[in-house]
């Protein structure tokens, strides 16, 4: 008998708590399902939730790469570094706020190289447009605070540029760390 073709696996890995994440999972799914990727019926998603905790993002990772996965989709940044810190064969797709360049993900934007590519928002490059347009919409205000998650690896870059940013504008930045 001829032996069948095995399913293709989709290794989903977020650093996230699975519930937080829903929207954007069920887009992810919408997306796999208009190129024709059922799961279940014709692809496999192995999920790996680090439910806020990063430290366990490496043995999430380790454990797809040991699942010998066809690809990760690393779906967060912190999530993304860890996926590439586990293989460097698997392809990897990944989704970042920060820059791929300067996070080490990619070797630049339009030659990714490697195994990994994905796609990023640079919200650490428009940070600090966001506090101008903030502060020409409180023109009157002089003290801007910033809640950051000091565990995520975008974090001391965004911080960097929009302490600059303050400095320039005039106001005096608070950063104030929330990681929960």
């Amino acid at each position: 008998r001829a032996q069948q073709p095995a399913m293709p696996v989709i290794g989903f890995i977020n650093a996230a708590p699975a519930q937080s994440y829903k929207p954007q999972l069920v887009a992810f799914l919408k997306g796999l399902d208009e190129k024709g990727y059922v799961d279940g019926r014709n692809v496999t998603i192995e999920y790996r939730w680090a439910e806020g905790h990063t430290d366990r993002l490496p043995s999430l990772a380790a454990g797809l790469v040991r699942r010998r996965v066809t690809v990760n989709a690393a779906t967060t940044t912190a999530a993304a570094l860890a996926a590439k810190a586990a293989t460097t064969t698997i392809p990897i797709v990944f989704t970042t706020v920060g820059d791929p360049v300067q996070l080490h993900l990619v070797s630049s934007l339009n030659r990714p190289g490697g195994n990994v590519t994905g796609v990023t928002q640079l919200n650490v490059e428009v940070a600090p447009k966001r506090l101008e347009l903030l502060h020409e919409l409180v023109p009157t205000a002089s003290v801007v605070a910033l809640l950051a998650n000091s565990t995520n690896p975008n974090t001391e870059a965004n911080t960097k540029e929009l302490q600059v940013a303050a400095r320039t504008l005039g106001l005096e930045l608070h950063v104030l760390n929330a990681n929960t």
